[in-house]
């Protein structure tokens, strides 16, 4: 369990980067947030199927993926459904409020899923530990600006929420097939899907809105290949993993060290300065972690 829980937990603090890589490439190359993570998906998918081949799992890795392949499917649909939300959530409402309801929502969502699925509700322990994480949640969020939201944040919180649905479902339709499938498939096969429906939806969209498709910036393409091969193949396999040993509801709360790390990196590299709400918001959603080794029962397969 606490195997499972360290590479989720790995996984969560390599997505903290994300937000400062992106925003490096959007400002020394001036493009968009959507088109980035289209380039992304595709240098993550190139090294997958790089790897794969000189494995020589490639051929066996498509075998196995097919006879899983309504997993497969909507694995790889709610992940990119995830992302293109996301991204839609915060050129509306700013980063902070995006994180504090997408990511604030899918523990609840999970915990809501799992007690439907169990019939049974939600033991004290579980609501405690999801109350805990949401609290420090909010606190490092509070550290972030929200100061750029819209006149109307409607159309930002409604995509966050659907970010945020997104990705519970995913890791919940994910955490059986990553104990059917290896590893290296269930990245390949869903990272695939998922590049799908990003590449050419960053594209389309950068075109019509008449915007920059490259760019000569050497740091940028650096920067995205970084964001693709890291942050997305590798934390994808990461989580995967440890899937395979911790239920979904646990590495949902887990990967809460996404806004952390953000947190940390602002204050050790862009200067900012970390308030005492960040602080305890931290220590709390490391607490809900500590206390999900605890408690957390190893899921059999299904």
């Amino acid at each position: 369990m606490w195997h499972g829980l360290l590479l989720v937990s790995l996984a969560g603090i390599i997505w903290g980067t994300i937000g400062p890589g992106v925003q490096i490439v959007h400002d020394e190359s001036g493009l968009s947030p959507l088109l980035i993570s289209a380039y992304r998906a595709i240098a993550a998918v190139t090294v997958l199927l790089l790897v794969a081949l000189a494995t020589g799992r490639l051929r066996t890795s498509w075998f196995l993926a097919r006879h899983q392949w309504r997993r497969v499917a909507l694995v790889g649909l709610f992940t990119a459904l995830f992302q293109l939300l996301f991204f839609v959530a915060v050129i509306a409402v700013g980063v902070s409020l995006t994180t504090v309801v997408a990511l604030g929502f899918a523990p609840v969502l999970l915990l809501v899923v799992s007690s439907i699925q169990r019939r049974t509700i939600p033991s004290l322990q579980e609501t405690l530990t999801v109350a805990v994480a949401l609290a420090g949640l909010g606190l490092v969020s509070v550290f972030g600006d929200f100061g750029t939201r819209t006149a109307d944040p409607t159309l930002g919180i409604l995509a966050a929420l659907g970010s945020g649905a997104a990705y519970a479902l995913s890791t919940d339709v994910a955490a059986p097939l990553s104990r059917r499938l290896d590893t290296l498939t269930v990245t390949v096969a869903t990272m695939s899907v998922a590049a799908v429906v990003l590449v050419p939806t960053g594209l389309v969209l950068a075109s019509l809105r008449g915007e920059t498709l490259t760019t000569s910036d050497t740091t940028s393409w650096l920067v995205i290949i970084y964001l693709g091969v890291v942050t997305m193949a590798v934390a994808y396999a990461l989580l995967f993993t440890g899937l395979r040993s911790t239920p979904s509801g646990a590495v949902v709360v887990a990967t809460l060290l996404e806004p952390v790390t953000a947190v940390a990196i602002a204050v050790l590299f862009l200067g900012e300065r970390l308030t005492p709400a960040g602080l305890v918001g931290s220590l709390l959603i490391v607490a809900a972690i500590a206390g999900l080794g605890r408690r957390s029962k190893v899921p059999q397969p299904q």
